[in-house]
């Protein structure tokens, strides 16, 4: 489990796909030192959660990293379960019911380099073996 927290920069239109399938994505900045615009993804029933922010809103984000492989190439999807209003962040509250919820927090050193305050990235940083492209 992934957390982080930040302004909602973009909300996209529901996409809907020949097999069914819908997916939803938003954006928000993320502050720190250096912030970062974070794109995350909603699916299926989840994609209406949406429906109760509005841009400019802060937000905390429970989300799983998920990968796969298509043709030789990689990708990674930042899949929300979670959403929600930050405190002081206005009354938009969305979440599923019956979402399974992970039974322990991911240790600090899991956490995605976007949630740390640390000195600003070298080009080693940039360059490690787990970054897709």
């Amino acid at each position: 489990m992934y957390e982080a927290q930040g302004n909602i920069k973009v909300i996209s239109d529901t996409q809907t796909f020949g097999s069914g399938f819908t997916k939803r994505e938003f954006v928000i900045t993320v502050e720190s030192k250096f912030p970062q615009d974070i794109k995350f993804e909603l699916v299926k029933e989840k994609c209406e959660w949406l429906d109760k922010f509005a841009i400019g809103q802060q937000v905390n984000v429970s989300f799983d990293i998920r990968g796969n492989e298509y043709n030789g190439k990689y990708y990674v999807n930042l899949n929300c379960w979670k959403i929600q209003a930050a405190a002081g962040g206005g009354d938009g509250n969305a979440s599923g019911g019956s979402q399974q919820q992970p039974t322990s927090k991911a240790p600090a050193s899991d956490m995605p380099a976007f949630t740390s305050d640390s000195a600003e990235p070298t080009m080693d940083d940039l360059r490690g073996d787990d970054i897709p492209f």
